[in-house]
């Protein structure tokens, strides 16, 4: 691609909120984990004893069940992430292409 092709994709309406839909999605994602995840070591760091109790007197521990919510976690924003960029940067990427003609 030259320059000037580069120049006219990146002026499109389109193309701008292409960018800016998929770097708010991509941040708020990102800081939703880093808040689970952090919360998780800091937890582990300040309260180590609250996270060894045992769930009804068994084996399995409130940390182990905390670890599996926290994978769940991660599960449900990657399924977030494609519906959302399934129903909203999809369509703005084939307007794009379209408009490029490409």
């Amino acid at each position: 691609m030259t320059p000037q092709q580069i120049e006219r994709i990146q002026s499109l309406p389109q193309y701008q909120a292409l960018i800016r839909q998929k770097t708010r999605l991509n941040w708020s994602l990102t800081v939703a984990m880093l808040v689970v995840y952090y919360g998780f070591v800091l937890l582990i760091a300040f309260s180590p004893a609250t996270l060894g109790q045992s769930l009804a007197g068994g084996v399995t521990s409130v940390g182990m069940l905390i670890g599996v919510g926290i994978i769940l976690f991660s599960l449900t924003l990657t399924g977030i992430y494609v519906r959302r960029s399934n129903q909203h940067l999809d369509p703005l990427n084939e307007q794009v292409k379209q408009e490029c003609g490409q």
